[in-house]
């Protein structure tokens, strides 16, 4: 089997702010497998938060090409022999190997996992901004969006007042937050009765990852946790039923499609909510998580509707749910070579 790699800059359409960062780009890695002539590809963004890059990423893959072997359905065998680290590039190699084994097999990934093409409405990010910003800037989503997420964080004593503005233009919309690790015990405590009664659905990672304050929250909520820094891989979900009520799934810093499934079942085990997140990633890696949708109570998959051009087209994107492509594999198809 073929392998080969390349990093691709997305360019967004507006800045996107949260707590820790500001960008107008991001650099994501995409992975090709070839085999018969039939190309499996697959893309993900590392983060520096995590301690990953794209050139660490891009590393890994042709550091361990050898090890991808060279049948395409012996991805756990793959999985179990590639180092357990840089989980971005697991993630868009495993996404990679379902593309290809779709393609080779004339079905598209979601039908060869036994799934429904559905899943719950995504949410819209709405980034950290003043209240009356954000409250312009999730006018505008109205039509188009059935759930709201505001990037919370902003360490002015205004998060609250974002939340009350953006309530005031969304009439009854779902909203959820999400704070990035930004909050303290005491100013979680402090903001949630606030959230909880401006109709707020649940808060995503408010405390840093591993803080000693999370059962405490979790046990004086007045509205459900969801954790995401705190929780990558399957070894991290029991740990999270003690100071959550949720996860929050993402394919690239899980290590792809089969550890996102297997977390999904630990999680239920434990009474526990899902959703599936995403980074800003172009149709390529969206496709991938909205393969697995279904499976999962919340979706935040609007990484390719951030962008300017996105160059995978082909998940669609009706009445506010991205559905994932009927076509073999991943079903998404490069228009041109973003920048």
């Amino acid at each position: 089997m073929e392998v080969s790699t390349r990093i691709v800059t997305l360019e967004l359409a507006e800045t996107f702010v949260i707590s820790r960062s500001a960008r107008d780009t991001e650099d994501v890695l995409v992975v090709e497998l070839r085999q018969s002539g039939v190309s499996g590809f697959g893309e993900a963004q590392p983060l520096d938060h995590y301690g990953e890059s794209v050139e660490s990423a891009q590393w890994y893959v042709e550091e361990h090409a050898e090890l991808l072997g060279d049948d395409p359905f012996a991805l756990e065998e793959v999985m179990e022999r590639l180092p357990v680290r840089e989980l971005a590039a697991r993630a868009a190699v495993d996404a990679a190997f379902h593309d290809l084994q779709g393609k080779l097999l004339g079905q598209p990934v979601w039908r060869l996992l036994g799934l429904r093409r559905a899943g719950p409405s995504t949410s819209w990010t709405v980034w950290l901004g003043d209240p009356d910003d954000m409250a312009r800037r999730a006018e505008k989503a109205l039509d188009r969006f059935r759930r709201l997420k505001l990037k919370l964080g902003g360490g002015d004593g205004l998060d609250v007042e974002r939340v009350r503005a953006v309530r005031g233009v969304a009439d009854e919309l779902p909203l959820q937050v999400d704070v990035n690790e930004a909050w303290s015990l005491d100013e979680a405590l402090e903001a949630f009765p606030s959230l909880a009664e401006l109709g707020v659905e649940y808060c995503e990672q408010p405390l840093p990852a591993g803080d000693e304050g999370g059962p405490e929250l979790k046990e004086r909520s007045p509205l459900p946790i969801y954790v995401d820094e705190d929780c990558h891989t399957l070894g991290d979900v029991p740990a999270c039923a003690e100071r959550a009520h949720g996860i929050n799934v993402k394919l690239a810093k899980s290590g792809g499609i089969r550890e996102a499934v297997r977390m999904v079942h630990a999680a239920r085990a434990l009474g526990l909510g899902c959703m599936l997140g995403c980074m800003v990633e172009s149709g390529l890696g969206i496709s991938a998580g909205a393969q697995v949708a279904s499976l999962f109570d919340h979706v935040d998959l609007d990484g390719n509707l951030l962008l300017a051009h996105d160059p995978w087209p082909g998940v669609s994107f009706v009445d506010g749910v991205q559905l994932p492509p009927e076509e073999p594999g991943l079903g998404v198809h490069a228009v041109s070579a973003a920048r």
